[in-house]
């Protein structure tokens, strides 16, 4: 008997007397956001697994995965996240070199889609002027799950015409469940960025031709970027589409102002996808961005969006669904981490930071 309990506790013993790196590790380590490596966030509330999921971009030192793709966060109170994971990795032989921007995952009929924008360089479209201008497309991959794997759908075939540079492509589902493609067309090709809808099939293919719901110059907050060659031009990021409960159709995009980049809001006058929309004016400023909306799983709606436009970091807002229009309610500091939060905007210690100013 004393043998047979020596046999079962010297494993115990050997494994405290080994160094700690010699021990196995955990599965996953708790992330703070403040040393989370992401931009153009996007969130999903499973509500099946009780786990939300964000995805970025993949950076190789977060995920110890180098193949260009799409890494994916999960946490279960928006607080403490594990490692993220790969969820797509770009295969071979496609005509995508760089990229990796705006995942976006979104379900439709039993699966889920997840679009993401690429663009090649080496793969030339006429120039615009001085200008060189090059492929660049969102593209759609699908899984069974939200943490994938995902495939490319299409072989990796543009949503929008190849011809066009566009980029931040979203999934929005009018009323009578008709899917559309709403995305930004790159103002590199435009000079003046813009936001158009491309109505789909029941299978998220192109089924008519893209139409212009709206300028980026259309909002009086926007402000021109100076080039090179002397033009001034205006961006256009990130649209996501939101209807509040009075019917009331919004959309989030980003673009540039007087202290850097914007969380902008806009209205569909008739809400209808078409339009025409008019600008609300910004949502969050201080080089904010590229958000968008989801409820907990206690039904609170929030706001994830990345700051600063360089190194950028989650940030997450409690925001009102005030029927015409949402609004931000406070930033939620316990979860992000932020410092000197914007809502409401808590003032630099030092007179001479700027760069946090209320």
């Amino acid at each position: 008997m004393i043998r047979t309990a020596a046999k079962l506790l010297a494993p115990a013993l050997l494994a405290l007397a080994l160094p700690a790196a010699a021990q196995p590790a955990p599965e996953a380590a708790s992330l703070p956001m403040t040393a989370m490596q992401l931009h153009d966030p996007w969130i999903v509330a499973d509500a099946e697994s009780r786990t939300y999921f964000l995805f970025t971009r993949n950076e190789a030192q977060m995920s110890g995965d180098k193949r260009l793709g799409i890494m994916a966060y999960s946490s279960r109170d928006l607080k403490h996240w594990t490692r993220p994971k790969m969820v797509f990795a770009l295969p071979e032989g496609t005509w995508m070199r760089h990229g990796a921007w705006a995942p976006e995952v979104h379900r439709w009929k039993g699966k889920w889609y997840l679009f993401t924008t690429f663009h090649n360089e080496a793969e030339k479209l006429p120039p615009n002027g001085s200008r060189a201008l090059y492929r660049r497309s969102t593209v759609m991959a699908m899984a069974d799950r939200p943490d994938g794997p995902y495939r490319l759908v299409r072989g990796g075939e543009p949503m929008v015409s190849r011809d066009r540079m566009t980029l931040d492509g979203t999934l929005y589902v009018d009323p009578r469940g008709k899917p559309w493609f709403v995305y930004a067309h790159e103002w590199l090709q435009t000079i003046v960025g813009t936001i158009e809808a491309m109505p789909l099939s029941d299978d998220l293919a192109p089924a008519g031709e893209p139409r212009l719901l709206f300028r980026a110059n259309e909002a009086d907050w926007a402000v021109g970027q100076k080039q090179p060659d002397g033009s001034t031009v205006f961006v256009t990021d990130g649209p996501e589409l939101f209807r509040t409960a009075s019917g009331t159709l919004l959309m989030l995009w980003s673009s540039y102002g007087t202290r850097g980049y914007v969380q902008g809001l806009a209205r569909s006058r008739s809400g209808e996808i078409t339009g025409p929309w008019e600008q609300l004016g910004p949502l969050v400023e201080r080089d904010s961005g590229h958000g968008m909306l989801f409820r907990t799983f206690e039904g609170k709606l929030m706001l994830v969006l990345h700051r600063p436009f360089k190194y950028a970091l989650g940030k997450l807002y409690e925001v009102r669904d005030a029927g015409d229009r949402i609004e931000i309610v406070r930033e939620a500091t316990e979860l992000d981490g932020e410092a000197y939060p914007t809502h409401p905007c808590q003032a630099p210690a030092s007179p001479l930071d700027t760069s946090k100013g209320c």
